[in-house]
């Protein structure tokens, strides 16, 4: 049996949902399956990948975490994959791209569906053969990398609107972890709150804390549509 209590940086629940979610995680840790993990903004997804990544044999290797909107397609391409001196104008120097940087460890894909279709087919390249090549370079790499994709919304909308292929879609999606709104898990904020309560009353070096009735009242009643990271920020 899988043991369900854990807690890790503010990941707690003991909502069928979110307890749903620690089994999931906790069976497939030891495993090399690439695992999809949806939620909204500030759900913990990224936290659930590294529970992923810790709990596995990968542990003592690095944890890598890629946000794609973040660069456009063309600077995307050479984080990931690396470049080779001369392979564009500013190259000036051969740089490993963030799989070789993974090698032996995890790479998350943040927001994964805001990656643009030819990094896409790239992307499908490594998963199938396991070799990366640098931009400009013919010459493939041999990498060992979990990856660990996560998305705010489902992203097979994406697939049926055209905008994701299919079979990159089919090979992350091997294992799928979906952690639900806070709104949708009232039963966890208590103790949600008195964690981040404990958590920052001991970085500021404040005395404990408590919280009245009438706090109480109003943290249960609003809706956090900002999730788990609003709640810390509020506390």
């Amino acid at each position: 049996p899988v043991s369900l209590a854990y807690t890790y940086e503010g990941v707690i629940g003991d909502s069928p949902a979110m307890q749903a979610a620690f089994t999931m995680a906790a069976r497939v840790a030891t495993t090399d399956a690439s695992v999809l993990i949806t939620g909204e903004t500030g759900t913990g997804k990224e936290l659930i990948a590294q529970l992923l990544h810790e709990r596995s044999p990968r542990a003592g290797r690095p944890f890598v975490v890629v946000d794609c909107p973040v660069l456009p397609g063309e600077l995307l391409e050479s984080e990931l994959f690396g470049h080779e001196r001369g392979a564009f104008t500013g190259a000036d120097r051969a740089r490993p791209g963030l799989f070789e940087q993974a090698d032996g460890g995890t790479l998350l894909l943040d927001e994964i569906g805001d990656m643009p279709p030819a990094l896409q087919t790239g992307l499908l390249r490594v998963l199938e053969d396991g070799h990366t090549r640098r931009i400009g370079s013919r010459l493939p790499k041999r990498v060992d990398v979990r990856v660990v994709a996560a998305k705010a919304r489902d992203l097979d909308v994406d697939v049926r609107e055209g905008r994701f292929r299919d079979d990159l879609y089919y090979r992350l999606n091997v294992v799928s972890i979906r952690l639900p709104p806070l709104r949708d898990r009232p039963e966890d904020i208590e103790s949600l709150v008195e964690h981040a309560l404990a958590r920052y009353t001991a970085e500021l070096g404040r005395s404990p804390l408590q919280i009245s009735d009438d706090a109480w009242a109003l943290l249960r009643a609003y809706p956090w549509p900002g999730n788990v990271r609003e709640l810390n920020n509020v506390i």
